[in-house]
């Protein structure tokens, strides 16, 4: 859509990526006049550095490993070898098509101005890019994240990386440290894995991916033990150098590991310098932009959604939040999104999906006397004795109340939260979940019956 000549919209966004772009396309179809404001690629992270590439990395990583192990199943195949160009080319090529559709989106919404530049907010309502401003009667913050690092670690890009250098790897290292294993450490470490690299994951607190039930996080480390990936948990990092051939890494206890790369996965911050958030009178908090429940900032008519606003940082959490906060501004009053209720998967062999609470949390929050769990054991499962893969789906309830927690470990998992996020959402009972009917032979059945079995009619399940 062409540049009106007053420049004032009903939303002006800031930022085009999971959040900013759901918020404008939302808002277009509510007949709201939009100004899009993005200083890189439509998309952001998700799109170019994050969800989207990295899962092509972790499927090019599972053909690895078929292929590898493909003889079990009585097919003869051979692994040659891992061509990085090539994987590159597969993960660019899907990055590019959804690129090309996205723009097509937002470019064919008559509602929306796509803004190209970098955007400061120089007034309560006003963004300025390069010299011209743009007003808002309402603003949407949606600046994302950028992959953090630590103090006396210095990013070089070469021998020390973030995830957005690992993305762009022209080869395949012959040995890496991850530090940080949470959703972006161990996913990179599982990939490396199946590409044949002798992977280490250090990681300061007591247990990986440690904001998942414990259960799960035990089960991940035994199948990362099984798969020969390293790790050292509860071992803060203390100072890395810089070797002939690489890396040393010193970590608590003065142990040493030494290797090619290391990679930095402590998690992503806000990217909120220098945008004139607090200028402007925004309140904040070590970089995140402070909202109350309806996403509204300190400042009246001025929003904030993404990775920016403290909580989960996924881009599914940044759709919703978008969608909300355009209806929101349209009057339309849409229902709070409830954040315990968002669905998380890590994509690593074996996947890790969970929705509500852990088992620990939900004895914080009920007491631990009425809180029952009950876990459903994959090899007692057809179809994931076929994938030949192991793990469990487990139920984390409130006695005589609904499913409060759904934890699932195995090999594609990720694609079974769907019906996880409903049973916690629409707070379920076992009892109502047992009397739907579930496929057979899938995966998708052992939710069912772990369900049969918590409502006390266990079928292939020990109650």
């Amino acid at each position: 859509m062409s540049e009106p000549n007053d420049a004032t919209f009903d939303i002006v966004i800031l930022g085009g990526g999971s959040g900013g772009y759901a918020a404008a396309l939302r808002a277009a179809q509510l007949d709201l006049s939009v100004a899009l404001i993005e200083k890189g690629k439509l998309g952001g992270t998700c799109l170019h550095n994050g969800c989207i590439p990295t899962k092509a990395l972790l499927h090019a990583a599972e053909i690895a490993d078929q292929t590898r192990e493909s003889e079990q199943f009585g097919v003869k195949a051979e692994l040659v070898g891992i061509d990085m160009a090539g994987v590159n080319a597969y993960k660019d090529g899907v990055v590019s098509r959804l690129y090309k559709g996205l723009q097509g989106l937002v470019g064919g919404a008559k509602n929306i101005t796509l803004v190209a530049g970098a955007g400061k907010l120089v007034g309560k309502n006003v963004v300025e890019v390069d010299g011209k401003r743009y007003t808002g009667r309402n603003l949407i913050l949606a600046s994302g994240s950028y992959a953090k690092s630590l103090p006396g670690l210095e990013v070089d890009g070469e021998r020390i990386i973030t995830s957005d250098h690992a993305l762009t790897l022209d080869r395949v290292p012959s040995s890496v440290i991850v530090l940080g294993g949470g959703v972006i450490g161990v996913e990179f470490a599982s990939v490396w894995k199946s590409f044949g690299v002798d992977v280490t994951i250090v990681e300061a607190l007591p247990r990986l991916v440690a904001a998942e039930d414990e259960e799960s996080s035990k089960a991940l480390e035994r199948a990362f033990r099984k798969r020969k990936i390293n790790f050292k948990v509860g071992k803060p990092f203390e100072k890395v150098e810089k070797t002939e051939n690489g890396v040393k890494l010193t970590i608590q206890g003065g142990e040493t590991v030494e290797a090619e790369l290391l990679l930095v996965a402590v998690g992503r911050g806000p990217n909120t310098a220098n945008l004139g958030y607090e200028e402007q009178g925004v309140k904040m908090d070590r970089g995140y932009v402070l909202t109350d429940e309806r996403l509204r900032t300190s400042v009246p008519n001025v929003y904030a959604v993404g990775d920016i606003v403290p909580g989960l940082q996924l881009a599914h959490r940044g759709f919703q939040q978008g969608i909300f906060v355009a209806e929101e501004i349209a009057g339309q009053n849409p229902a709070v999104i409830d954040e315990v209720g968002i669905p998380r998967v890590t994509y690593s062999d074996p996947e890790l999906a969970s929705v509500g609470l852990t088992e620990a949390k939900a004895k914080e929050q009920y007491g631990a006397d009425k809180v029952k769990t009950y876990n459903y054991n994959l090899g007692g499962n057809g179809k994931s004795q076929i994938l030949k893969t192991a793990g469990f789906v487990k139920l984390v309830r409130v006695d005589d109340g609904p499913v409060v927690g759904v934890h699932m470990v195995g090999a594609r998992v990720g694609e079974l939260v769907g019906e996880a996020q409903l049973i916690y959402n629409w707070e379920a009972y076992p009892a109502e979940v047992a009397q739907l009917v579930h496929a057979h032979p899938t995966q998708n059945e052992a939710l069912g019956e772990a369900h049969l079995a918590l409502a006390g009619k266990p079928l292939h399940a020990h109650a």
